[in-house]
């Protein structure tokens, strides 16, 4: 009885300190085993089910992207004054109805005004998940911060397996299955939002601009580097498996062997690295290693192209390794940084430029990376992973900058006195 009460409470504290905490883990397991589900079958569901040509599925969703990139930072208002649950799970509940109406689509128009609805309620509810997740993180937000990730990588993973089995079936019917389950998993993870706490709204000092985070020099400096710096997830996504395949002579599996490498060491190391990066200077630092981490891993990938068949596939294995570690501390100085600089009053609009920066580097990322990278073959590699250390060495920096012009706790209580 005391080894089983023993191994249960060790499973609580994993999946969470407090209810609330192991509510908004379970809401985001839910939603992201819902995105691994669509997320790997989306693009081939339009174009060998429903029939439209590539050029227009990736039209259709860049718009949607491009559109939606500016709905973040109303949105995180919106929670900062409203509240950010009912914020959040209106969000999500667009996000249900819009992921569902994706089955009727049959022409180009429909999946473009549907994709980009899903897409700005994507935005707001990103925004409004970060102030949430900043009322929920208690005493110790960093340790919290990561549990959420660690399981976040979990959901996808789960997702993405059973995306895979949909795929192998090759059906009309389990594509559609793989819709309806993410439009699910939206509504279900609103649902356990309501488990959560009403949270008080907290009230902004007098006379403050409405969209402060525009005014903060050092956090859109960071929200830039941010962004710049998040041209790494791509690499194991869609550079390293186009290298692979054209400059190597690694065997296929490999790239399915590099994601299971990749999820699998985040899953396992987020919580122990990144519950350690609680302070904003924490951030800069952990900022600076992975730029470091990937300067090393940049160059090993590229070097797969000179290696014999084995060698080339046991070298990129390794490189992904190294790349994951400096994934998960350029993540968790990312959460650090990005809530440590934002006042609790407006997380929700702050977070919303970060989100932005995010997005537009994601966007940005495939035109530079299969142009500058691929085109420039091994050079292009050095100059990628130049630019990380670059990038990474401004984070103390940036950190001490960001400290130092935060509002002062004594000249916020004269403000409001």
């Amino acid at each position: 009885m005391i080894k089983g009460g023993l191994a249960g409470s060790g499973i609580r504290r994993m999946a969470g300190d407090s209810r609330p905490e192991r509510v908004l883990i379970a809401a985001s397991f839910t939603n992201r085993v819902g995105n691994g589900l669509f997320n790997a079958a989306s693009a081939l569901y339009f174009t060998l089910i429903v029939g439209l040509p590539a050029v227009q599925v990736g039209a259709a969703l860049t718009i949607a992207g491009v559109i939606g990139l500016g709905a973040g930072i109303p949105g995180g208002h919106l929670a900062d004054r409203r509240g950010a649950r009912p914020v959040m799970m209106a969000a999500l509940a667009v996000q249900a109805v819009s992921m569902a109406a994706l089955v009727l689509v049959e022409s180009w128009a429909a999946l473009t005004i549907i994709a980009t609805v899903g897409q700005i309620a994507a935005a707001v509810a990103g925004a409004a998940w970060g102030a949430l997740v900043v009322r929920v993180g208690g005493e110790r937000p960093a340790l919290f911060r990561a549990k959420l990730r660690t399981f976040v990588n979990l959901g996808v993973i789960l997702g993405t397996v059973g995306a895979g089995l949909a795929l192998a079936a090759d059906t009309r019917g389990a594509y559609v299955t793989l819709i309806l389950g993410n439009a699910a998993s939206f509504a279900l993870c609103a649902v356990l939002l309501l488990l959560l706490p009403r949270y008080p709204v907290l009230a902004a000092p007098p006379r403050q601009q409405r969209l402060l985070a525009f005014t903060d020099r050092p956090f859109l400096v960071f929200a830039a580097l941010y962004g710049a710096m998040g041209l790494q997830y791509p690499v194991v996504s869609l550079l390293l498996p186009i290298w692979i395949s054209e400059h190597t002579e690694a065997p296929r599996w490999t790239v399915a062997a590099l994601f299971a490498v990749n999820s699998l060491f985040c899953v396992l190391t987020q919580t122990r690295i990144g519950s350690r990066i609680e302070t904003p200077y924490d951030g800069g630092r952990a900022f600076r290693t992975a730029g470091l981490l990937f300067l090393v891993s940049c160059p090993m990938m590229a070097l797969a192209a000179y290696t014999p068949v084995w060698a080339a596939a046991g070298l990129v294995l390794a490189a992904v390794f190294v790349h994951s570690l400096g994934e998960v501390w350029e993540s968790s100085a990312g959460f650090a940084l990005g809530f440590g600089l934002a006042p609790d009053h407006a997380q929700g609009q702050y977070q919303g430029l970060l989100g932005l920066g995010f997005s537009a580097g994601q966007a940005l990322a495939p035109a530079i990376l299969t142009t500058v990278v691929l085109g420039l073959g091994t050079a292009g590699w050095l100059l990628l992973a130049s630019s990380f250390a670059a990038l990474g060495a401004a984070g103390p920096a940036l950190a001490r900058w960001g400290v130092r012009t935060r509002p002062r706790p004594d000249a916020a209580a004269d403000a409001t006195g």
